[in-house]
């Protein structure tokens, strides 16, 4: 019986309750949509700073969490494949922060499309409930960004 005897919960089957894997998901989804809106109104807080400048940053520390994750998992191919992405994508903010900010799109797009791919592959072990949070921290970000593209936003001052 799961969760009895302190075990996990198998968040793929329903349990009495009638909670299933849609229930395991609402709250990264929503912690998601939190530090989404967190994250496209970073700039705010580093007003010294050009917002694409805030937005590369932060595309870089996005990426870099898989890293400790494939760490904490300990394979050695995970590390060396999340290192890789994560540094492929510190090269896309590097040149979204001088660039067109759509590349800063394309970055947390793309980003959200690996937490995807992670989320149905389970490539890094115990990442559960980070992809689909991070997924929606991540499209949400870029939703935002071109909206405020949309209107005419210069994020480099």
């Amino acid at each position: 019986m799961p969760g009895v005897g302190g075990g996990l919960v198998d968040t793929a089957r329903t349990d009495e309750a009638g909670s299933g894997p849609e229930q395991a998901l609402r709250a990264p989804v929503l912690w998601g949509i939190v530090f989404g809106a967190i994250q496209a109104a970073a700039p705010v807080g580093f007003w010294w700073l050009d917002p694409a400048t805030v937005y590369a940053l932060s595309l870089v520390l996005i990426a870099a969490v898989y890293i400790g994750f494939a760490v904490a998992d300990g394979r050695p191919r995970v590390i060396a494949v999340e290192t890789a992405v994560a540094g492929g994508f510190a090269v896309l903010a590097a040149v979204g922060v001088t660039g067109p900010s759509w590349l800063l799109v394309l970055g947390f797009s793309g980003h959200g499309f690996k937490d995807l791919w992670q989320h149905r592959r389970h490539y890094v072990a115990n990442t559960r409930w980070w992809p689909p949070f991070c997924l929606i921290v991540d499209w949400l970000a870029a939703a935002i960004l071109v909206v405020l593209i949309a209107v005419g936003v210069d994020f480099h001052h």
